[in-house]
């Protein structure tokens, strides 16, 4: 069997990923992103939603979501319970810990940024995500500062295939600290992710390819819409 994940740029931090024939949202934000306006968000296929934190850009879309697809939201504890309060599934999890599901595993990592909802309820501590499945292992680190902790992550973990990780600055690392970030974690292949959405966070992409190069890292920067296999 060839094993691929498919992981498909939805715009900002959102990502569609197909693994083991099963439909992974992380971080619905598509309805409010103009950017995104030619993404389908109605015939969005979704098994399971991903939440890294509570913020609007992360989980605009969920509720909606969740509702049309019945999806299985996994997130945090805090953020698990906001959602079951509003009667949907949810699977609560908190940092450091892992669990199974028919698409795979996912484990629950280390992120350094803040977490609340647009009502100002608690979201709890933010969080990335490492997804195994079909025989490949992919980081996604949410919204985050450099953190030396990802340096745990392949002594502990293994080796990744592909580490996602934000480049848009301002609200989270820029550039050159997630280069540092992508050698911590010892990542060949970077998809950059949460830049251009916002007026603070646009970036020069040719200047953000450049600076991974320099470090003999690939940062693959896709159009919304298109998709790359791992």
């Amino acid at each position: 069997k060839k094993y691929i994940m498919k992981i498909q740029y939805l715009g900002h931090a959102s990502l569609a990923i197909e693994a083991n024939g099963k439909h992974i949202v992380v971080d619905p934000f598509i309805t409010p992103n103009e950017l995104a306006k030619n993404i389908d968000f109605k015939s969005l296929k979704a098994d399971y939603i991903v939440i890294t934190h509570a913020h609007q850009d992360h989980v605009y879309d969920v509720e909606e979501l969740a509702k049309r697809t019945g999806a299985l939201i996994i997130s945090n504890a805090e953020i698990a319970s906001y959602y079951s309060e509003r009667g949907l599934k949810a699977h609560g999890m908190n940092t450091g810990g892992k669990f199974s599901f028919d698409f795979g595993s996912i484990q629950s990592t280390i992120a350094f940024h803040s977490s609340s909802f647009a009502d100002g309820t608690y979201g709890g501590d933010p969080n990335g995500y490492i997804i195994e499945s079909e025989g490949k292992r992919v980081y996604i680190a949410g919204d985050t500062a450099l953190t030396y902790e990802m340096k745990l992550i392949p002594d502990t973990i293994g080796q990744l295939d592909l580490a996602i990780l934000p480049i848009g600055d301002n609200f989270t690392m820029g550039a050159k600290s997630a280069s540092i970030a992508a050698e911590y974690v010892q990542a060949t292949k970077v998809l950059g992710y949460h830049y251009d959405t916002f007026p603070p966070i646009k970036i020069d992409k040719a200047e953000a390819k450049s600076i991974f190069f320099s470090r003999h890292i690939q940062l693959i920067l896709l159009e919304i819409g298109e998709d790359l296999t791992v």
